[in-house]
């Protein structure tokens, strides 16, 4: 039975009361799925079924924020309250800040003054950041406990941490000294000490360092999670490996979508509003076409060289089209490098060296099969003129395709910006120009 079939049937039970009946359908269902099936449920239904639920509020961890804040508007203040209070400290900072300011005012009253306190802190830090990443639901651990003393608190604590994997060891002030391993505790002796076992000094990432660089770290240290200072080396939190997931999906998603010249989306594709994709997309599309005049100036400078040789038309489709393809695998090349951290601006000298003899290569291969077809078409002019425009098309192309990135990212753009409409426009603005420059100086001579 697929989710929305299941959907249906629960909100036919549920507009008959038969709540007993909704649990029974989803009874061993994982809360990932679970979440899938309200999502195709009216949210005036969907709260009275989720409220009931064992782990409800996994679930509504798991559900799209839009659909979030659609249920939050449903729950009565204490009933709200209540599921908020069993969220993770980071799900329950970021549902806030997806509120309006009449529910948050609603919400906050009713939550205990820790839960309170904690959400407007983790609510305060700037968006993209690791404090507005980071949860405050971890283990700590005193440098003076020993194994006994260490896995006692870790058992008091397990319920609230977000993981006990790791335990972080501070001092009085909670600043940060090392971390410990659950692994290291169980197969160490009772008697030995925190800082015989600990870690120091631990990999860590502080509050205003970018969400980006913070799932980085966690990727290249294989790390379950990191622990998260503030300026004063207090900790204040931890980024766990899921949420680090979550962004690296995001931060792929978002270049994606920059590759193919469209802002940054927002929501599901299928929900999303026309005024919305066409908001996104128009910016790009109306700025490559002013663009793209430039090839069609080209185009009207050698209108008579066209004129007189119209086998040159040809092939125009097919040289600027080549030069803009090969722009843009080079451009997807070093966006993704410069993305990853495998080069630096300084690379960028040694690079266009090695990218020029690839261009070259890439070519010669080219140009060689085109004048062949050059030579039938017209005859061994024109197959010169084709074969030495490719070369030059291509080299221009990958040269401009691999540079752009570069020349973005010092000017303080992101470097996808540097996607494919406007490699290729680029590109065919300069092949048509380098074409029809080299066709004009042969079939003079000729």
């Amino acid at each position: 039975m697929s989710h929305h079939e299941l959907a249906l049937i629960l909100s036919n039970a549920i507009e008959q009361q038969q709540f007993n009946t909704a649990l029974i359908q989803v009874k061993g269902l994982r809360p990932v799925d679970l979440a899938d099936i309200m999502s195709h449920i009216e949210p005036a239904l969907a709260w009275r079924l989720l409220e009931r639920l064992p782990h409800r509020a996994t679930v509504y961890a798991y559900l799209d924020a839009d659909i979030q804040v659609q249920l939050a508007r449903e729950f009565p203040r204490a009933n709200l309250a209540r599921l908020v209070s069993e969220m993770p400290s980071d799900e329950r900072a970021d549902l806030y800040k997806c509120l309006d300011q009449e529910q948050r005012d609603a919400l906050l009253p009713a939550l205990a003054q820790a839960k309170r306190e904690d959400i407007r802190k983790l609510a305060a830090y700037e968006e993209g950041t690791a404090g507005a990443l980071m949860s405050s639901d971890y283990a700590t651990l005193e440098a003076s406990m020993n194994v006994s003393e260490a896995l006692a608190a870790l058992r008091a604590e397990a319920p609230d941490a977000e993981t006990i994997y790791h335990a972080y060891v501070i001092d009085a002030e909670r600043k940060l000294l090392g971390v410990v391993s659950l692994r290291a505790l169980i197969l160490a002796l009772p008697e030995q000490q925190m800082h015989s076992l600990m870690v120091s000094p631990p990999i860590h990432c502080r509050v205003t360092d970018d969400q980006e660089d913070v799932a980085k770290a966690i990727a290249r240290y294989d790390l379950i999670a990191i622990p998260i200072i503030n300026e004063n080396n207090v900790l204040v939190g931890i980024v766990t490996h899921d949420d680090a997931m979550d962004v690296a999906s995001d931060e792929a998603t978002d270049d994606f979508h920059k590759s193919g010249g469209v802002s940054t989306m927002v929501g599901n594709l299928k929900d999303v509003s026309i005024g919305l994709l066409y908001r996104k997309r128009v910016f790009w599309l109306v700025l490559l076409v002013f663009g793209n005049l430039f090839s069609g100036a080209g185009i009207a400078h050698f209108e008579e060289l066209i004129a007189a040789n119209i086998v040159l038309v040809f092939f125009l489709p097919l040289l600027v089209d080549s030069g803009g393809n090969a722009g843009s695998q080079s451009a997807t090349l070093m966006v993704r490098a410069l993305a990853t951290g495998e080069v630096v601006m300084r690379d960028w000298f040694s690079l266009l060296g090695r990218e020029a003899l690839v261009a070259l290569c890439l070519g010669g291969t080219m140009a060689v099969a085109i004048s062949a077809v050059g030579y039938m078409r017209g005859d061994e002019v024109v197959a010169l003129v084709l074969a030495m425009s490719m070369m030059c098309v291509v080299l221009i192309g990958c040269v401009i395709g691999m540079s752009l990135p570069f020349v973005l990212n010092r000017l303080g753009f992101d470097p996808a910006s540097a996607s494919a409409p406007l490699i290729t426009s680029v590109c065919d603005a300069s092949g048509v120009l380098i074409y029809l420059f080299i066709a004009s100086r042969f079939l003079a001579l000729g």
